[in-house]
């Protein structure tokens, strides 16, 4: 079920939501909030449901359990995980961002310029590289002036320094705008230092807090301190039960805590 409510600055909240599709279970029991001017970001292994909270949040898929609330008139723009187009179709950058509403010649240069890529308002879209598209989906989000940006995995095919440096535009963006942002990435180190608040998705919501405090759990600084400068696609967090292989809530045994290490990589499909 999902409702409207007044303007406020809660953006969307999610109360107890779960997800099924083709009768496989994807979430469960969600329950979080996304406010005005938060950068809240979700981590999680591959096929953990990161990209389906996305789509709820959206409105692309409709809950199976729970309730979906969402400000009145709310603005979301949207940066997928994958966007695809035909190469043999010749377009401009320009072109593209007009798709499929028309805008203004100086909104399309001043969302480029936003991004740092005004320069390439005429380029074609196939001579761009990967982090330069990026840009692009990213530049097309922002002309809907949206209240809560939702990205998914928006530094894919950009090279470290280029991730850094984008991730640092998306938090002034924040700033700028005073928007939501819904940040899906598995790069949880380089995320950390921008971002308000930390889930850890495996199919339901396993721990979440200030960023402050993750970066200081002992298991945290053991896979990321030591490596700021790798990729590497996984994180650990301690809590009270254990992960089948499917990512479902194994019963409890004697031992009181269990500490869960969670590959992660790109292309999630869930």
């Amino acid at each position: 079920m999902t409702s409207p409510t007044d303007e406020g600055p809660v953006l969307v909240t999610l109360e107890g939501v779960g997800l099924s599709l083709s009768g496989n279970g994807i979430l469960k029991g969600l329950d979080l909030t996304i406010e005005r001017r938060e950068i809240l970001t979700v981590v999680g292994p591959n096929g953990a449901g990161k990209t389906s909270l996305a789509r709820l949040v959206l409105g692309l898929v409709k809950p199976t359990s729970g309730r979906i609330t969402k400000r009145k008139d709310l603005k979301i723009g949207y940066v997928p995980q994958r966007f695809s187009i035909d190469p043999v179709i010749p377009i401009t950058v320009a072109r593209f961002l007009a798709l499929p509403r028309p805008a203004p010649a100086e909104t399309l240069r001043a969302c480029l310029s936003e991004v740092g890529i005004e320069r390439l308002v005429d380029r074609p879209i196939q001579s761009l590289s990967g982090g330069e598209f990026q840009r692009v989906l990213l530049a097309r989000a922002l002309l809907r002036e949206p209240d809560l940006l939702v990205l998914d995995e928006p530094v894919q095919q950009v090279d470290f320094s280029g991730q850094v440096e984008l991730y640092e535009r998306i938090a002034n963006l924040r700033d700028r705008h005073g928007c939501g942002i819904l940040l899906i990435s598995h790069d949880l180190h380089l995320v950390m230092a921008r971002t308000d608040r930390v889930i850890c998705l495996n199919h339901h919501i396993c721990c979440s807090g200030a960023p402050e405090a993750v970066s200081q759990h002992p298991e945290y600084l053991s896979l990321f301190g030591k490596r700021a400068a790798s990729v590497m696609a996984f994180y650990s967090h301690e809590h009270d039960h254990r992960h089948g292989l499917a990512g479902e809530v194994l019963p409890k045994d004697t031992r009181s805590h269990q500490k869960a290490d969670h590959g992660n990589s790109e292309g999630e499909q869930a």
